[in-house]
């Protein structure tokens, strides 16, 4: 008896007296699904006015970076030692956002749930990918110069660099997030049981 036949058998009697479903009772992955109710559809307008009203990110006027110049920026009280250990790509990349040819708007909104959502998982080092323009005015650019004044505005940010080429050069800039309370007390704890004390 060869492999395949016995195989066939093997599993015939695994399965037994398995019977294949009936016609009737198979989705039918063709069906159109269902529109939203109106009820559905202003959960979801609420969902995102809400969103959008909390989004404090300002979208005024910036003054544009020069395209070739990397970005740096530490809150006080941050170490000098952890922006270049951030800068030199010391920290490993825990989440990304691909900001890459979207518009100004979608970035905006975009960004702003991205750092919420890393702070409260405990995320500590993220890379915003954005790109970078050849002229002051290019879209990149732009985009860049908006990037560098909306991280300064989350409290959450205690520093942001560009990186380094092999990560996206100018193209990119890597984010040091605050520990949040929780990452706080487990950090504690953590270090009581290494000394002993608990």
């Amino acid at each position: 008896m060869n492999q395949p036949l016995r195989d066939d058998m093997d599993f015939r009697a695994l399965v037994g007296d398995v019977r294949p479903l009936p016609a009737s009772n198979r989705a039918d992955p063709t069906a159109h699904r269902q529109c939203p109710s109106d009820a559905q559809l202003a959960r979801r307008e609420w969902a995102e006015e809400e969103r959008g009203a909390r989004n404090f990110l300002s979208d005024d006027f910036v003054d544009l970076l020069p395209p070739f110049d990397p970005i740096e920026y530490r809150r006080e009280g941050i170490q000098q030692g952890v922006v270049d250990k951030l800068k030199h790509g010391g920290y490993s990349v825990q989440s990304q956002l691909h900001l890459l040819r979207r518009p100004l708007s979608e970035c905006r909104r975009l960004l702003f749930p991205f750092i919420q959502e890393a702070y409260t998982h405990d995320l500590r080092s993220v890379l915003i990918v954005h790109g970078r323009g050849r002229e002051i005015d290019s879209p990149a650019n732009v985009l860049r110069s908006y990037l560098a004044k909306w991280l300064s505005q989350f409290e959450e940010v205690q520093a942001y660099v560009s990186a380094q080429p092999s990560e996206g050069g100018l193209g990119a800039t890597w984010v040091m997030l605050r520990k949040s309370a929780r990452a706080k007390a487990n950090n504690r704890e953590r270090q009581q049981k290494r000394r002993g004390q608990l």
